[in-house]
């Protein structure tokens, strides 16, 4: 008479078999619709999961904007315009002035006195106006990453307004101001020089 744990064991021995051929080698997955992705993981064993991104996703993404402001396109936009786009296409998760609404962060933020004392004060906030070391980069990131809802939807334009905006109301430039590629270029940010280089190579110190 079997015991409950042989009975157990070759209930699991049988099953991989099942999973497997008469070879012992798995057994190929299959969807239900048995179909394949095309260069995929086991291609032909019918995954059929995803598809290919269409010209207008990839150009989307494909897009960089160094620090130096390489790679920023044509366009323009001002402040006032990016306010009126902040308010309809970020406030909802940033607030209606900025100061952040959990879990999204606050975009404004500016330390008393040219002050960074974020290694004595755990509290501080890090936003745009202490925390960012170049003004090109932060329209890389609206353009990349926001809306959340939908990423890559603002124009090269709407970009620059909202980067206007954001800037403006962290006093780094005027209300009055506007931003092409040239000047956005030219904007320095008040953390520029609290920011060095990694130019470590290895070791103990490298996590």
């Amino acid at each position: 008479m079997r015991t409950r744990a042989t009975a157990v064991a070759m209930a699991v021995a049988l099953g991989w078999a099942a999973a497997c051929g008469g070879d012992g080698a798995p057994a190929p997955f299959k969807s239900r619709d048995d179909g394949a992705v095309p260069g995929g993981p086991g291609a032909g064993q019918g995954y059929a999961l995803g598809r290919a991104a269409t010209a207008a996703e990839i150009a989307a993404w494909d897009h960089d904007v160094s620090g130096t402001g390489e790679g920023l396109p044509a366009g323009r936009g001002t402040v006032a315009e990016g306010e009126a786009l902040y308010a309809a296409q970020c406030a909802s998760c940033h607030g209606a002035n900025a100061e952040g609404m959990a879990p999204y962060p606050a975009l404004v933020s500016r330390s008393p006195n040219g002050e960074f004392n974020f290694a004595n004060d755990p509290k501080a906030v890090k936003a745009i106006g202490n925390y960012w070391s170049h003004a090109p980069t932060l329209f890389d990131y609206i353009k990349r990453a926001m809306p959340i809802t939908a990423p890559g939807s603002l124009s090269d334009d709407q970009v620059y307004a909202v980067t206007a905006y954001l800037l403006s109301i962290n006093a780094v430039i005027p209300r009055t101001a506007s931003l092409d590629a040239t000047a956005l270029r030219a904007v320095k940010m008040p953390a520029a020089d609290r920011f060095v280089p990694d130019d470590r190579k290895g070791g103990p110190e490298v996590k």
